[in-house]
């Protein structure tokens, strides 16, 4: 396997990985009033996410994007969780949470030392605007921010994994695909790229914490972003 300091660009996935988009949306829910624990809203609004993506993978639906995937998805939340008093633009307010996700404590730090030595980027489903906004307004020092809508395919494709490599001219092994979910990594793997696993256990909530038990397959294992900058030397 190649030596992961060889790796040129590292591409991190972002929901999860690089932000908390459980802990922000239900803070959000949860101070806007609307009479539903903002815990089981945010977990049932992500829980749509890929049964969403995969209607535009099935080709059910044509091209669209995750910031109106996100919108089908509340629609329907609204009417399950029997939220009646939301305005249209109380609606496109909070569907516009996923453009407000906080960092993870350690992200903004991690990101930037490993840029000093690598092409940081993000390979995310979300699309371009909702990542620059995200950014913007965390301080994240993307050196690029790259996109399933880049593709015109969601992850698990191989077109986004390989679409990274071909955007910098690179081969797939001079990348890294940095994320916390294995299935991700393991999607990565087998186009090709490299992959450090990032523990975050409480990615759903002190209630529902996640097994971030090391596997062998991935490159790298570290307990955060700044614990693989520590790594790689950064």
């Amino acid at each position: 396997m190649a030596n992961p300091v060889a790796s040129k660009i590292l591409a991190f996935d972002v929901f999860g990985t690089v932000v908390d988009w459980h802990g922000s949306i239900a803070r959000e829910v949860d101070a806007m009033g609307l009479g539903v624990a903002g815990s089981a809203f945010a977990l049932a609004w992500r829980a749509g996410y890929q049964p969403a993506m995969q209607k535009v993978r099935s080709g059910e639906l044509g091209w669209t994007r995750i910031d109106e995937l996100h919108r089908m998805i509340l629609d329907e939340l609204l009417v399950r969780f029997g939220i009646s008093g939301l305005d249209e633009a109380g609606r496109q307010h909070l569907n516009r949470v996923w453009h407000r996700l906080e960092p993870w404590p350690d992200s903004v730090e991690g990101i930037r030392r490993l840029k000093a030595r690598y092409i940081v980027c993000t390979l995310s489903n979300g699309n371009i605007g909702l990542l620059t906004d995200m950014a913007k307004r965390a301080g994240l020092p993307w050196d690029c921010i790259l996109s399933a809508e880049v593709f015109r395919a969601y992850k698990p494709d191989p077109a986004a994994y390989l679409g990274v490599a071909s955007t910098f001219d690179v081969r797939p092994d001079e990348v890294m695909l940095v994320a916390a979910h294995h299935d991700d990594l393991a999607a990565a793997r087998g186009c090709g790229l490299l992959t450090a696993y990032i523990e975050r256990p409480l990615e759903f909530g002190a209630v529902h914490p996640k097994d971030v038990s090391p596997r062998p397959e991935n490159t790298m294992h570290c307990s955060s972003i700044a614990a693989l900058a520590e790594a790689l030397g950064c």
